[in-house]
């Protein structure tokens, strides 16, 4: 069920009943000139809010807040202070927990966030919290034999023709396949010199922010994707509600930091 669509009194009585909340992340950020800004928002809630019919839980509003200066070259693109962003997510989720929430799902559906959760997740025991976090990862070898199989390119990764059926099965108002212009290809500006990575690093692989060939797109492809990402993301939530491990974990690691 989705937050903003519940009266006080139900959303108090699904945090007693579920215990779990979902926080999809997007960002908003272009994606080539033939999808919206907000594509992976729309993603990832329509992605948890279908694992949610599958297993009950609550899913957060669709937010759209993340770490994207990468794409901060862009028209549209909404980027916080560094030092915001994070204090952002610690009172969100606080405010999650506080509305009787103890076990909160965060689901991502912008690759640009990856590093910046996995220092959330450490982040969050720099103080004893009364709630558990869990990250959903989204990979699996499952997924990615399932993609291989639907799509009839191989050079995928954003605004491609997977994230542009995904799109297709949401939002296809909004989607304009007219404006794709063929395969574009990753560029490889910095080969000369290996195993680097810097604030660069993507845009000079993706400087218009799409890959591939976004034309093969179809709502088809993006509903069969859809039913197993939703499949996959149930079976987590599931997990976690059984979950004990998390919060004994936590106690125990608290416990030795006097806290």
């Amino acid at each position: 069920m989705r937050w903003e669509e519940c009266s006080a009194a139900r959303l108090a009585q699904a945090a007693k009943e579920t215990g779990v909340c979902i926080l999809a992340l997007g960002v908003l950020e272009k994606h080539g000139d033939h999808l919206p800004l907000g594509t992976d928002m729309y993603i990832a809630h329509g992605l948890a809010c279908e694992a949610a019919k599958l297993e009950e839980a609550v899913v957060f509003p669709p937010f759209y807040f993340g770490q994207i200066y990468e794409a901060r070259c862009f028209p549209g693109t909404i980027t916080l202070e560094p030092n915001l962003l994070l204090s952002l997510f610690f009172n969100v989720l606080d405010e999650i927990a506080r509305n009787g929430f103890k076990k909160i799902i965060v689901s991502n559906q912008h690759g640009g966030n990856d590093g910046f959760l996995k220092f959330l997740a450490m982040a969050l025991l720099a103080k004893k919290k009364d709630y558990a976090v869990y990250f959903y990862t989204q990979t699996s070898p499952e997924r990615s034999a399932f993609i291989h199989d639907h799509m009839d390119t191989t050079l995928l990764g954003h605004a491609c023709e997977c994230e542009t059926s995904r799109m297709l099965y949401y939002r296809p108002d909004l989607v304009d396949l007219s404006k794709c212009n063929g395969e574009v290809p990753l560029l490889h500006r910095f080969d000369h010199i290996p195993f680097l990575h810097t604030g660069l690093s993507w845009y000079a692989k993706v400087p218009e922010h799409v890959i591939g060939d976004a034309s093969k797109a179809t709502v088809a492809k993006g509903e069969a994707l859809e039913r197993m990402e939703a499949k996959l993301f149930a079976e987590f939530i599931r997990a976690v509600k059984t979950d004990t491990e998390l919060s004994e974990l936590q106690e125990e690691f608290f416990s030795k930091t006097n806290e």
